[in-house]
């Protein structure tokens, strides 16, 4: 397995890489890749200090006549988000990460790689053990829960950080440095089980839709890739009262911040209705991969009559149908466009997640904005669907945008160094996704913010991958700049 990263440079970044590859860190579940970097500020002698939530603070001192810079803020997060394609057998409790070699990138066999964000993690921790890089007092800052919930940023001691110039390592585009963006809300709903007991000698059948790419539910909302939830419900939603469908349970989903590739059901309906409606479920399968060829042409339609487990209830109508409805009318995808920068998303929402479990349907959905009064309208027009149909309806609290600024410092030395390096100007831009510069500069007054990385493709899914070669930009780059803010 380590042979996947012989040979790439910079070596340190990528041997550091693989071993946080080898280490469970699930979102919530960080500890062992906590443990992993309070070893590497022993080994080195650093100062390290943690907050409440577990978050992690290394401070490295300047190199000698540096003393008096200013102090730069590398900062990354610790968890990934753990998916993998149901045929894949992996623990992410306990499993490492299979990594592959395919032209030019790297990529996990059936799972999430982890390159968001362990790429930006194994350059902080790269530069931390570094002897070439001339540089002031440096400050380490690894956050816990970024995916699930922005947890290490919102919750980060007020205590953790003096210095006031922060390079996030959370952007997934070479060339490209991003100075805003969005901001961001769950909405959940729940509707509460009302069921019968199935009707005499129907059968249990189990639709799945499933093939699809999913993704980053900000960096892919735009692409318009197809949401399993929403497409099944399309299929159920015209079958049942067409084949009197009885359903008992529907899942989709796993990730608030993912845009959900696969979405099973199990329903009932009278044996003699089955051959029709498989029929039918070719017949969405063909429209659907017509409809995504462009962008999901592995999407599929298909029924099963056994291997899974047949439950011994099912919905009763009343709440069949209102299930039906919510998510058939719940919106998802790009609202809006931004006036203000051209080619970005200003809102969206993502229909995430639904499960049937503990007498219960839960949904969870996640909205963004980079205008908050916007992101104010589309979370209550969410909430409105979900009261209509009589769901009990909890708003988050969200977390702020970050506003660009254009005369940003950090930005300015950026570009000039980027041009040095690679003779062409870089792309400034704003992303429609949460990072975690929005709660930091909210909490620490006057940071002075900049995010870049290198290519990574896919994430959130088992498609994803990093682009090789634009890691090695990312670190020439990266320490540059260090030594520029040190002048």
């Amino acid at each position: 397995m380590r042979d996947v990263v012989k040979g790439l440079e910079p070596k340190s970044l990528w041997e550091h890489f693989y071993q946080i590859t080898q280490i469970p860190r699930c979102s919530k579940h960080e500890e062992k890749i906590r443990e992993y970097i309070v070893e590497v500020a022993k080994r080195n002698k650093f100062e390290y200090k943690m907050d409440s939530v577990k978050s992690v603070v290394v401070k490295k001192p300047a190199s000698p006549g540096c003393e008096e810079k200013p102090i730069a803020v590398l900062q990354g997060h610790l968890d990934m988000v753990c998916e993998k394609n149901k045929d894949t057998p992996h623990n992410f409790a306990k499993d490492p990460i299979k990594m592959m070699r395919d032209n030019g990138w790297i990529r996990a066999d059936g799972t999430t790689l982890g390159a968001d964000n362990g790429i930006g993690v194994a350059a902080a921790l790269a530069v931390m053990e570094s002897d070439d890089v001339q540089h002031g007092p440096l400050e380490f800052l690894f956050t816990v829960d970024e995916e699930t919930g922005l947890t290490g940023a919102t919750e980060l001691g007020n205590d953790m950080l003096e210095g006031r110039i922060l390079i996030n390592m959370d952007s997934e585009e070479d060339g490209a440095f991003y100075i805003g963006c969005a901001g961001g809300r769950d909405t959940a709903l729940i509707l509460r089980m009302e069921t019968e007991s199935v009707p005499s000698g129907y059968k249990a059948l189990r639709v799945r839709v499933g093939g699809l790419q999913g993704g980053h539910s900000g960096m892919n909302i735009h692409q318009g890739n197809g949401n399993a939830i929403k497409l099944l419900t399309r299929f159920l939603w015209k079958q049942a009262p067409k084949f009197d469908l009885r359903i008992s349970s529907i899942d989709g989903g796993s990730m608030h911040n993912a845009i959900p590739r696969e979405c099973d059901a199990i329903f009932y309906v009278s044996p003699n209705k089955i051959t029709d409606l498989k029929k039918e479920a070719e017949t969405f399968d063909s429209y659907f991969k017509n409809e995504y060829h462009a962008v999901d042409p592995g999407v599929s339609v298909s029924i099963t009559e056994g291997g899974f487990e047949k439950p011994e209830k099912v919905l009763r109508k009343d709440l069949q149908n209102r299930l039906l409805n919510l998510i058939y009318s719940m919106p998802h995808g790009v609202m809006a466009m931004s006036h203000a920068v051209q080619g970005l998303v200003e809102t969206s929402t993502n229909m995430a997640v639904v499960h049937t479990k503990d007498e219960k349907i839960s949904f969870v959905t996640s909205q963004r904005s980079s205008v908050q009064s916007a992101l104010d309208d589309i979370a209550d027009m969410v909430c409105a669907i979900g009261m209509q149909a009589g769901a009990e309806v909890d708003q988050g609290s969200g977390y702020p945008a970050w506003s660009p600024n254009p005369e940003s410092p950090i930005l300015r030395k950026a570009i000039i160094v980027y041009k040095s390096l690679f003779d062409k100007e870089p792309e400034v831009k704003a992303i429609h996704a949460g990072l975690e510069c929005g709660i930091i500069g909210d909490k620490f007054p006057g940071m002075d913010m900049i995010s870049f990385g290198p290519t990574i493709l896919g994430a959130h899914s088992p498609d994803e991958r990093v682009d090789i070669a634009t890691v090695e930009k990312f670190w020439k780059l990266l320490k540059a700049l260090i030594e520029k803010i040190a002048q």
